[in-house]
C-alpha cells in the first residue's frame, strides 16, 4: 500500500514506523520545523511492542510534491484543532480509491472529513493506545487499553475494504479489528476522555489519581452522567444502557490498565501547545446547547481548561 501520514507527532510516528516496518511504502507530511529531523532520518519506536525502526520514503511540509503518489490510504492523526485545515490541504491527494482514516481523539473530525472528501473516502478509528512523543522521530508506547477499532459511521465504504484496512495495520503490529458499531465505540473513547484528560491535566496527576480521589472521582461522575443526558437528546446510540452501567465498566475495566498513564493533555499543557478541549468537553457543551440541555460540570471543565492553558501561554 501507498500511505501517508499526516502528523508526524507520537502518534503519526508510530503508525509510519510500523507500516514501513510491515512492508508498505510510507509518507509523512509534517510542519516545516519539524523537517531536518524526518526528511531521510531514521524514525524510532519503543514500549510495549518492542524497537522498531524505519526510514520513511518521503516526508514533506507541503502536498506538492507528493502530488504524483496514489495513495491507497490517509492517515489522519493531527490534533482535532487542525482537522479542518488538513483535510483542505490533503483533498487535491484523495483519489479514487483513496481511504481517509481519521484517528483523532474527539467528536467532529469524521464529520468534517467527510464533509471535505466525502462519506465514501472517509474511515472513521478509534485510538486508545498511548504513545509518548520522546523527541522529534522518537514515540514511546506506553499503555493500550485495547485494539485499534477502524469503521465507516455511514456504511458508505464496502466492508471488505474497511476489512483491508484493519488487516493492514494489524499486520504491522498495531492491534486492529473491523467495527460496524464504529460510531458507539468512538463514544467510549468520548466518555473515557473527557472524564479523565481534561481533570489529569488540571490536576496534574494520573488516571488512577484521578479515580482514587473522592473529589475528582465525583466530578468524574458527573461528566459522565451529562454525556449520557446529551447523548439521549441527540439520538446518539451509545454502547451502554445507562451512566451507572458505564461507571463499573469504567473504574472497573478501563481505569487499573492505564492508572499509571497522564494524559497527553497534560503533556500538551506542560509543553505550552494548544489544547484539544474543544473535541472533548467543549463538543458535549455545544451538542448540548443544540438541545437546551444543561451540563454545568463539562462547561466548567472547560472553562477551566481555557484559563490553564492560557496561563501556559503566558
Amino acid at each position: 500500500m501507498n500511505i501517508l501520514i499526516c502528523g508526524m507527532g507520537a502518534l503519526g510516528t508510530v503508525f509510519g514506523v510500523l507500516l514501513k516496518d510491515a512492508g508498505h511504502s510510507v509518507f509523512g507530511l509534517a510542519k516545516d520545523r519539524q523537517l531536518s529531523a524526518l526528511q531521510g532520518k531514521k524514525l524510532a519506536v519503543t514500549g510495549i511492542w518492542g524497537g522498531h525502526e524505519a526510514v520513511l520514503d518521503q516526508v514533506e511540509s507541503s502536498i506538492e510534491p507528493l502530488r504524483s503518489v496514489n495513495f491507497d490510504l490517509v492517515v489522519l492523526t493531527v490534533k482535532s484543532y487542525d482537522t479542518a485545515e488538513a483535510i483542505a490541504e490533503l483533498k487535491p491527494l484523495v483519489g479514487r480509491n483513496t481511504l481517509v482514516m481519521v484517528a483523532q481523539n474527539g467528536y467532529g473530525n469524521y464529520e468534517t472529513v467527510a464533509r471535505a472528501v466525502g462519506k465514501e473516502h472517509a474511515l472513521l478509528a478509534r485510538v486508545i493506545f498511548g504513545v509518548k512523543l520522546l523527541a522529534l522521530a522518537s514515540a514511546e508506547v506506553t499503555v493500550i487499553a485495547d485494539a485499534v477499532r477502524i469503521g465507516q459511521p455511514d456504511n458508505a465504504v464496502p466492508e471488505a475494504q474497511v476489512r483491508e484496512v484493519a488487516a493492514v495495520i494489524n499486520s504491522a503490529g498495531i492491534p486492529a479489528e473491523y467495527a460496524a458499531n464504529i460510531t458507539a465505540i468512538l463514544w467510549d473513547k468520548i466518555l473515557y476522555n473527557a472524564a479523565l484528560n481534561p481533570l489529569g491535566a488540571l490536576l496534574e496527576c494520573t488516571y488512577g489519581q484521578l479515580a482514587e480521589n473522592q473529589d475528582s472521582r465525583l466530578l468524574m461522575d458527573r461528566v459522565i452522567d451529562e454525556i449520557f443526558l446529551v447523548a439521549g437528546a441527540q439520538g446518539i446510540s451509545l454502547n451502554w444502557r445507562s451512566a451507572e452501567d458505564y461507571r463499573v465498566h469504567f473504574y472497573g475495566r478501563l481505569v487499573p490498565p492505564t492508572a499509571v498513564h497522564y494524559p497527553s493533555m497534560y503533556h500538551d499543557m506542560k509543553a505550552g501547545k494548544r489544547l484539544e478541549i474543544d473535541a472533548l468537553n467543549g463538543a458535549i457543551v455545544r451538542l448540548a446547547r443544540e438541545q437546551g440541555v444543561s451540563v454545568p460540570a463539562n462547561e466548567v471543565i472547560v472553562r477551566l481548561i481555557r484559563a490553564k492553558e492560557a496561563l501556559h501561554r503566558i
